[in-house]
């Protein structure tokens, strides 16, 4: 393929789309933030919903995938967000749904990404949406360990936290303390799962930031100071 036929095809319609893992960072940051200081109660949960159903969407449509494949996707993710949204909006479906489908999500962004991450290092490098992306996923593991403890909190007997009941809000907040060993010490787990998830965050935490964001922002800075100094 000529450079002008490639150039062609990656501006056609089903190119178009493709690379936005800034919007997608940006979608998550909105959801973490909008977790921690919205108070707890069904229409909160709703939107917390329909904000990771969108930025699951926005990543389904900047995938690998061919572009009705892509769509096809994208709509089935809009639909089951819809359902979900509704039915915790109304209170038909309870708590623990919205946390599970929240941590599928968290799950479900990252190994979407994943593809479209690599596609676009191997095409172009390490770009600023690839920083994004990478960025993206570290938050998604935050909010996924934040999910796991809301929904172990509001099927367990008993408090999570030595504290006592404490909020969504707290859950998130006490995650990304874990995440970035950044360690308060004002909230405790009460039992063991509660330990064991604390430390398997920890470790994700620091082996992600030391290895894929180390490298990749080093990639970065690398690639930018080569093309400043003209080499």
């Amino acid at each position: 393929m000529t450079a002008a036929g490639a150039s062609a095809r990656r501006t056609a319609p089903g190119f178009r789309g493709q690379f936005r893992y800034g919007v997608v960072f940006l979608l998550v940051l909105l959801l973490l933030v909008f977790e921690i200081i919205a108070p707890d109660g069904d229409g909160t949960r709703a939107a917390d919903v329909a904000l990771a159903a969108l930025a699951l969407m926005v990543t389904v449509a900047t995938s690998r995938a061919p572009g009705g494949e892509r769509r096809l996707r994208a709509l089935a993710v809009s639909a089951a967000g819809l359902v979900v949204v509704i039915g915790t909006a109304t209170g038909l479906f309870p708590a623990g749904v919205a946390y599970a489908v929240l941590a599928v999500v968290a799950v479900s962004i990252p190994a979407a990404l994943f593809g479209g991450l690599s596609r676009l290092i191997r095409s172009s490098g390490v770009t600023v949406q690839v920083v994004a992306g990478a960025l993206a996923i570290y938050l998604l593991v935050g909010l996924l360990f934040a999910s796991l403890i809301g929904f172990i909190a509001h099927v367990s007997s008993t408090p999570y936290f030595k504290e006592g009941n404490t909020s969504n809000g707290i859950h998130v907040y006490y995650s990304f303390t874990v995440l970035t060993t950044t360690g308060f010490g004002d909230y405790t787990p009460a039992a063991p799962v509660g330990h064991a998830l604390a430390v398997l965050e920890m470790l994700t935490g620091q082996l992600y930031l030391v290895t894929v964001i180390g490298i990749l922002i080093g990639n970065f800075a690398g690639r930018r100071m080569t093309r400043d100094g003209g080499g």
